[in-house]
């Protein structure tokens, strides 16, 4: 068995060099298309002062951006790390004069031009040691030993004299050697060419600066009119629930106490309705204090909180839970509540039988993904639930993901930057657990 996992991940990693080198050739090419087009935008800007210039810069700095941000979204897809673009360009009204002026002060446009000419010296230059290595070794395996014979005297490979056969066997091996350290050496240059690409591409610390303040605000907006919500929901829930019945208890309470005397039987009768008002008011009590926080949450974390909803689903809901400890309250909570109104809409919309959820966490993100087997073609702008989960995580920098094509499946990702707070406590004897003995890493489902 041990055998046969080890081919298999040398498999993998051959298959993922061979990856990191095919893209380092598409970043080789992409740098000298990026080198055309700088110059392009270099000519724009020599011909305006003879006014030729003025129409060709917009044009040519559009291609500019359009050629940064292929940059930008091959970095994020190949290696994971994220550029930040820069403020998109003037817009195309206007005499073509004025935008050509709106451009020479974008800060943007002269990054561009900048990375434009450096990308082909460095970037390129980073790919272009595993593409050498990689064609110099297969030189030497595969093309030197048919034609060393007729190379002359001098024929050198290397530091190899081939001049012989001994040395020619010697030179085969010497490039299979080069080549496979080009190949080991490609997933680090493409590592290399995304820092590279993130210094020289990413948007300035004010424009960042400038951007995070605006998402704070947003956010913080966001999250009082939540809370201004959520108090009107509270209200309102107290004054039509547990208050009307507790003011019902004591007008039941003032009649008992007047009948105690004259009828025993009809306040014993009258107690009883206090009882039974008295246990209705409790539970609204709860289940207003459940929809604020539930306790479970609290004790048991978010996984077996999740699974107490999977058990309270009429579908078949299955929860698998790999967090190795507890997260922030607000992480929690924000989850706990965007993963309930997800089944709440699998339920009413979907159409299917059966959810998948799923809680991960690794380098600092909790994940859930929930997925279910509906009819799909759900859209972000389409209700307000999903309006409502993104705004709730928005205000714990978490972001939400979908993607529900006409047919289904339906498979929405929740992310959330976090740190582990602690580690899961062991199940207090007062409680049972909801699903299985490992906190760690357990599944469990509910049903109808």
């Amino acid at each position: 068995m041990a055998t046969g996992q080890d081919g298999a991940e040398a498999e993998n990693t051959a298959r993922a060099q061979v990856r990191a080198l095919a893209r380092c050739q598409l970043l080789s090419l992409h740098s000298l298309v990026v080198s055309a087009v700088g110059a392009l935008v270099v000519g724009a800007l020599m011909l305006l002062p003879i006014g030729v210039g003025r129409p060709l810069l917009p044009g040519a700095a559009q291609a500019l951006r359009r050629a940064s941000d292929r940059g930008r979204a091959w970095t994020e897809r190949w290696t994971g790390t994220g550029i930040s673009p820069p403020e998109p360009l003037p817009p195309a009204d206007g005499p073509r004069s004025r935008r050509a002026v709106r451009i020479l002060g974008d800060d943007g446009f002269w990054r561009d031009l900048r990375w434009s000419w450096l990308e082909p010296w460095t970037g390129g230059l980073l790919v272009g040691v595993p593409l050498w290595l990689v064609a110099f070794g297969l030189f030497g395996a595969v093309v030197q030993p048919f034609v060393w014979p007729w190379l002359g005297p001098n024929n050198w490979y290397a530091f190899v004299l081939v001049d012989s056969t001994a040395s020619m066997l010697a030179a085969a091996v010497l490039g299979l050697l080069f080549a496979g350290a080009g190949l080991r050496l490609a997933p680090a240059a493409l590592e290399l060419h995304a820092n590279w690409s993130r210094r020289a591409l990413a948007a300035p610390y004010t424009t960042e600066l400038v951007r995070r303040i605006e998402h704070l605000t947003d956010t913080r907006a966001e999250a009082l009119d939540a809370r201004a919500d959520e108090l009107r929901r509270i209200e309102r829930d107290l004054h039509d629930g547990a208050q009307a019945r507790l003011v019902a208890v004591g007008m039941a309470l003032d009649e008992a106490t007047r009948l105690l005397d004259a009828d025993p039987a009809g306040a014993r009768a009258l107690l009883r309705e206090v009882r039974a008002g008295s246990a209705r008011a409790l539970q609204d009590l709860r289940d207003l204090v459940h929809g604020i926080h539930p306790p479970i949450l609290t004790d048991r974390g978010l996984g077996d909180a999740v699974r107490s909803l999977a058990l309270d689903s009429f579908l078949d809901v299955h929860v698998t839970a790999e967090l190795p400890g507890r997260l922030p309250v607000p992480v929690e909570t924000a989850a706990y509540f965007a993963v309930a109104e997800l089944l709440a809409n699998a339920a009413k919309h979907s159409g299917g039988r059966e959810v998948t959820v799923r809680l991960t966490h690794a380098d600092g993100t909790l994940r859930a993904v929930v997925a279910d087997d509906g009819r799909g073609g759900a859209r972000p702008e389409g209700g307000t639930g999903l309006r409502g989960v993104a705004r709730r995580l928005s205000t714990v920098d978490g972001t939400l993901a979908l993607h529900s094509p006409p047919g289904g499946p339906t498979t929405v990702t929740l992310e959330i930057p976090c740190e582990i707070r602690s580690e899961i406590p062991s199940p207090s004897p007062s409680r049972p657990p909801c699903a299985s003995s490992s906190p760690r890493t357990s599944s469990s489902s509910g049903t109808a």
